[in-house]
């Protein structure tokens, strides 16, 4: 499995989400939206339009996102 979170400066469910991460012990990438204009485009193209999007890439290749801090949904990635 492999998570990225795209998240920005000042975001604070961006930070509560990487916390809840850091705290049930998942490994993810960050893509900072605020520093990389590249990050950006790529949730655009995505429709999304607000972070933090949490992406999760499970090894037989299906891909999910979670939307905003969802403690429960982070849960499950344990």
């Amino acid at each position: 499995m492999k998570v990225t979170v795209y998240s920005q400066n000042n975001c604070v469910q961006c930070g509560y989400a990487k916390k809840h991460l850091d705290a049930i012990g998942v490994r993810y990438t960050e893509k900072n939206i605020s520093t990389n204009d590249v990050y950006k485009q790529e949730l655009i193209e995505q429709d999304f339009r607000g972070v933090p999007v949490i992406e999760v890439k499970t090894d037989d290749g299906f891909t999910n996102h979670i939307i905003g801090f969802r403690p429960n949904e982070l849960d499950k990635l344990k």
